[in-house]
């Protein structure tokens, strides 16, 4: 594992606040929150960002339903993601607001560079325009919905919407775009998300409109008081935001452009967005693109996407509660392949943890660390010169590290932690071959070594997999008198100390239970 030497600068996409957040949202700051976790151990420079998008047309339709001032709305609302986040122990450096005023000074920069290219002209709008994306459809994009109603790719409402626009020139981008992708496969990953994009490009490409004039809640037109920009140009813009754009020093010039990479993790629902109409506009003001944008997939319930009329809407902050938030977090991270859509529920929770962290690493933890409080005075013991079975199980976790490196390079989370497992399966199947609960009695000096290994074992174990359950990975740390500077991933070439005196040891996986109407029914 060699830290690549660029700072590494990831973000989620920011939620939309029109409502408290769901099981999608915690999947995808989780995610991001891992892999940002998983090179700080590495060593790399890393910046994590997340927020909200509070603008658009969405938020004023929202709060005046709720009788609220949309202002007064979007404090609430904002302030569950941001209890969202700390819940699930997501370790962001920046939470940004599209309503900061540092967020207007960067939207508004943009524009005016994007107007200086000629890329911007006024013009009256017609179409189609769907309230629940923000986004506005071409008429062949649209599905018929019960009689005469038009919805949108997603499924979504949409209105016939006539009003003065500003409009940017994307269709002069359209050739940029696929010499883009052809010529950087990586910035869109997985494929099938790079090739969906593609195609619709290929197909042509329409002149955007960027302002309304329908509603004030927004960032206003440069010049042009009674226009509030368009939803996606001020949103996206929140990457640079969060980098103290416009000014491009400091920040900005640490973490965007060539010398960094920098990353966008986002739904495949709005990869268009990411991948056309951002890399557009940053063409048009002149500023360097993003180093890549991964589309994962969506996360079903019991295999069915979650929504209000069939009451199967998911609480993340119940969900850590019942179930504990690394639990949550192994088993987000763990069971779904990271890029398609992913399926849960309590019985598959239940199961995949009890399976890996309490029958696993948790058992490995609590056989190794009672035997050698009981047998060794709390000390850890003297290894002696290793056997072949020592020798091979040492062999099995030197492997691990670059294993893991490889998969994260590619953002498959399931295969790095699949990968660090095999570590506590080889680990438990050594255990209990070389069974130190009765070498002990005519050989403790080896049995002591058996011991010896398998601590080794749980720590590198727990530093392997901080990333992934940072809580419970420091309290296995804890248990082995593991300073705080010595759980990166440099520390896991630096053994046990023999002869460190141990704390009492304690369960850090309890095995989890369904929940009592779960198991009823």
């Amino acid at each position: 594992m060699t830290p690549d030497s660029k700072p590494f600068y990831i973000t989620t996409a920011i939620s939309y606040p029109n409502g408290r957040p769901h099981i999608g949202h915690a999947y995808e700051a989780v995610a991001t929150d891992a892999i940002a976790r998983f090179y700080r151990l590495l060593g790399r420079d890393v910046r994590f960002q997340t927020g909200v998008d509070e603008h658009g047309l969405k938020m004023v339709k929202t709060a005046r339903e709720r009788n609220m001032a949309v202002g007064e709305f979007a404090n609430e609302m904002t302030q569950y993601f941001i209890d969202m986040c700390a819940a699930l122990n997501i370790e962001y450096d920046r939470f940004v607001r599209t309503t900061e005023e540092a967020n207007h000074r960067a939207v508004q920069e943009i524009w005016k560079r994007m107007e200086a290219r000629g890329d911007l002209y006024l013009d009256r709008y017609e179409g189609w325009y769907s309230v629940r994306d923000e986004a506005y459809y071409d008429e062949k994009e649209l599905i018929d919905g019960e009689g005469d109603e038009k919805l949108s790719p997603q499924g979504t409402a949409v209105e016939w919407t006539v009003e003065e626009s500003w409009f940017f020139k994307l269709s002069n981008y359209q050739d940029k775009l696929l010499e883009l992708y052809e010529n950087h496969p990586e910035f869109l990953k997985p494929d099938s998300r790079r090739n969906e994009i593609a195609n619709f490009v290929e197909g042509g490409l329409r002149d955007l409109s960027v302002s309304r004039t329908s509603f004030d809640w927004g960032v206003k037109v440069p010049g042009h008081d009674d226009h509030v920009m368009y939803v996606w140009l001020d949103a996206l813009t929140n990457y640079l935001t969060g980098l103290d754009f416009p000014d491009e020093e400091g920040l900005y010039a640490r973490y965007w452009g060539e010398n960094a990479e920098s990353v966008h993790i986002i739904g495949k629902d709005i990869v268009r967005f990411h991948t056309v109409y951002w890399p557009a506009f940053l063409m048009s003001a002149d500023l360097p693109l993003p180093s890549r944008v991964f589309g994962h997939g969506f996360l079903l319930n019991r295999g069915q996407k979650e929504s209000k009329s069939l009451g199967n809407v998911t609480d993340p902050v119940a969900l850590a509660e019942t179930f504990g938030v690394d639990s949550v977090r192994y088993f987000l991270l763990r069971e779904i392949s990271f890029g398609s859509d992913g399926s849960y529920s309590a019985e598959a929770i239940v199961n995949r943890c009890n399976a890996d962290l309490a029958n696993d690493l948790g058992n490995l933890a609590q056989r190794t660390l009672s035997m050698i409080a009981k047998n060794f005075d709390g000390k850890v013991p003297e290894p002696g010169e290793p056997t072949e079975a020592d020798a091979a199980l040492m062999a099995v976790f030197e492997a691990i590290p670059e294993q893991a490196d490889a998969a994260m390079a590619d953002f498959a989370i399931h295969q790095a932690l699949e990968a660090i497992w095999r570590g506590a399966g080889e680990a438990n199947l050594y255990i209990s071959d070389e069974q130190p609960w009765t070498v002990r009695k005519t050989d403790p000096e080896r049995a002591g070594t058996i011991l010896y290994r398998c601590a080794e074992a749980v720590r590198q174990m727990a530093i392997l997999a901080r990333w992934a359950i940072p809580a419970s990975a420091d309290a296995l740390l804890d248990q082995l008198g593991q300073a705080d500077e010595a759980r990166d991933f440099a520390a896991l070439a630096t053994p046990l100390e023999p002869g460190l005196a141990l704390p009492a040891p304690q369960g850090a996986f309890p095995r989890l239970e369904l929940p009592e109407e779960q198991g009823d029914s």
